[in-house]
């Protein structure tokens, strides 16, 4: 800030006028605050020049100090700022993204893509590009020209073209498995990664298409080379349109390790496997922990595990298991309390007072029982067997994976499936009534599996069909009630500890819910099936940013919800004032968080230009 006057006048009026950058840019200034007249400062003072200067002085170091005090003119009379547009649009800038932008900087991004444009010829910055298409899917998930339409709603208001953004994901899907690995890599400079446990899991992202993609095929031969990547598969939705498949893996604190995307007609069984190969590479370790639910622990991954020197703890069904390891289950014997291993039976579980307070750490407990259950299997091999009569036979050569079965009984888990089945058995009542119920659309855990179908006739010519409950079909269901087993090949480790470590497979399905749901991961706006994976590389990186952040806040000792996270950071706009930025949001206990992991400055009510482009220019090294 500096004294202004008119020196022409005899009797000027002085003012303090400061200097500055507007939001735009460009160098103005402004009259803040006003002093007084020549004359009138003589009654206070002998050199009133001198007196306005050491204001000025005041001033300029309380401005420094972010305390100074400015008067500003205000007309109330001013339009807003003429333009030619067809729609007007918000001068809100969103600044949130500032947080994201701290993460993502350390990931190094930018030396990854300049070493791709240095084999290629781009004329476009492939970082720039990134950066806003993982921001705008935590923050604003649009479709990719949606994206481009509202990059002026970000601070930085990046200028690159709708054509770039499609060049750019084919030359990410190019090089997806080198990206991933780069975001493994570099993951670490912001949370140490712990992959001794590694989770893996699928789901299916269905599309509006009226047709699968077509698959590729042999004119000479007719065989499928290799299947479109939009197709037919079991939805979990039961929907008819075309689906593609992605797996996921991820380690203890719910971070992304890697992913695949693969045909949706394609088995979840044979995709763990090929992915699993690729991470060992990246982790650069041998021991490890494979994690996964019944649908992706078939005795095909628990042998690629067990021979390679790996553990392994699936989920297994207790329905499945043979018969006699289904008389272990049962035969009440050897079942020990979780929390303090003393014996306990599962008549005694099932038997106690819920509603006696005395019980109430029993109800929350569960009983265990270790069963060996070591697996002979195929080896792909083959030995040559001596006879007694001297000659040699080739036979299969058979290993062994050493497994035990952990069988766990929960009352309350038990209680919880028969109050859901007695809700099924009272809409299966109601449906026994109708005409025809097998109109109804069936499934294989739908109601329609309680009825049973007697069909009588009347004197050899009309046949009378009824339907009534099948009890013994309900009495067979409530066997299993309260059961739950894992199979594993720990067998040194303590119960509980494998447990604990089964029971983290629930981030998984956090981390898919958070792509569906909070990011939008679909619709998918691409036919291409280069564009499809790139798409899903995109959101695979807003998810790694956020799960980061996320980490972040809770080793800084606050745990903020999804929602109030991305909400928070979704609303904080700044306002174009000409002179200054003023906030556009509110505090909030997650802001306090978010500061106290990296003061932006940003729960300040103003903001001066220079400091944000500052802030930013940081976050950008």
């Amino acid at each position: 800030m500096k004294l202004y006057y008119d020196k022409r006048i005899k009797d000027p009026t002085y003012y303090v006028q400061q200097g500055f950058r507007n939001t735009n840019g460009v160098a103005t200034t402004r009259n803040v605050k006003k002093i007084g007249k020549h004359s009138e400062l003589l009654k206070i003072t002998d050199d009133p020049i001198t007196y306005c200067r050491e204001i000025v002085q005041q001033m300029n170091e309380d401005y420094e100090s972010g305390k100074a005090s400015v008067q500003i003119t205000v007309d109330f009379n001013e339009k807003v700022s003429d333009s030619d547009a067809e729609c007007s649009r918000s001068n809100q800038l969103n600044v949130g993204y500032f947080y994201l932008q701290s993460i993502y900087q350390k990931l190094e991004l930018k030396q990854f893509f300049a070493d791709l444009a240095k084999k290629r010829k781009v004329s476009f910055d492939c970082n720039d590009i990134n950066r806003f298409l993982t921001y705008a899917r935590i923050l604003d998930p649009r479709s990719k020209y949606g994206t481009f339409d509202h990059l002026d709603t970000y601070f930085e208001k990046p200028s690159f073209d709708y054509q770039h953004i499609l060049r750019f994901m084919d030359i990410l899907e190019e090089n997806q498995t080198a990206y991933l690995r780069w975001l493994y890599q570099k993951s670490s400079n912001v949370i140490p990664r712990d992959s001794s446990v590694i989770y893996y899991d699928c789901t299916n992202y269905y599309f509006e298409s009226e047709r699968p993609d077509d698959d590729v095929v042999d004119e000479v031969t007719g065989e499928i080379l290799s299947f479109g990547l939009r197709n037919h598969g079991i939805s979990k939705e039961h929907r008819t349109s075309p689906i593609v498949e992605m797996g996921l893996f991820m380690d203890q604190r719910g971070i992304p390790i890697s992913m695949c995307i693969h045909p949706g007609n394609t088995s979840e069984q044979v995709t763990a496997i090929p992915l699993e190969n690729e991470i060992l590479g990246m982790l650069d370790k041998s021991e490890l922990i494979y994690c996964a639910d019944a649908g992706l622990g078939s005795y095909n991954i628990r042998k690629f595990n067990s021979m390679g020197g790996r553990s392994f703890i699936v989920t297994q069904s207790v329905k499945k298991l043979s018969d006699v390891m289904k008389q272990a289950v049962f035969n009440d014997y050897d079942y020990r309390l979780l929390s303090n291993d003393l014996p306990c039976s599962i008549e005694a579980m099932k038997s106690f007072d819920r509603f006696d307070s005395e019980n109430r750490a029993l109800y929350n407990d569960r009983v265990y029982k270790v069963i060996p259950a070591d697996k002979a299997v195929d080896l792909g091999l083959y030995d040559y067997v001596p006879l007694k009569n001297g000659r040699q036979v080739k036979r299969k050569a058979k290993g062994m994976i050493p497994q035990n079965i952990i069988i766990t009984f929960s009352r309350k888990m038990m209680e919880y499936q028969r109050a859901v089945r007695q809700r099924q058995i009272e809409r299966a009542k109601k449906l026994a009534k109708m005409t025809d119920p097998e109109e109804v659309k069936k499934g294989p855990n739908d109601i329609h599996r309680f009825l049973k179908r007697t069909a009588k006739t009347n004197d050899g010519k009309d046949v009378n069909v009824t339907y009534e409950l099948d009890l013994d079909k309900i009495r067979k269901e409530e066997k299993y009630d309260g059961y739950y087993a894992i199979a594993t090949n720990l067998k040194e480790d303590k119960v509980k500890d494998i447990l604990d470590v089964m029971h983290k497979r629930y981030q998984i399905e956090d981390c898919f819910r958070i792509m569906k749901t909070n990011f939008e991961a679909r619709p998918v706006f691409h036919s291409k099936e280069e564009r499809i994976k790139a798409h899903f590389m995109i959101c695979y990186t807003a998810l790694l940013v956020y799960r980061l952040l996320e980490c972040k806040l809770d080793d800084n000792g606050t745990h903020i919800t999804t929602d109030n996270l991305i909400n928070t950071l979704k609303n904080m706009s700044i306002v174009d004032d000409g002179m200054f930025y003023l906030a556009g949001y509110t505090d909030s206990k997650t802001l306090k968080a978010l500061t106290a992991l990296q003061d932006l400055t940003l729960d300040r009510k103003r903001h001066k230009p220079a400091d944000m482009r500052k802030q930013i220019k940081n976050l950008l090294r």
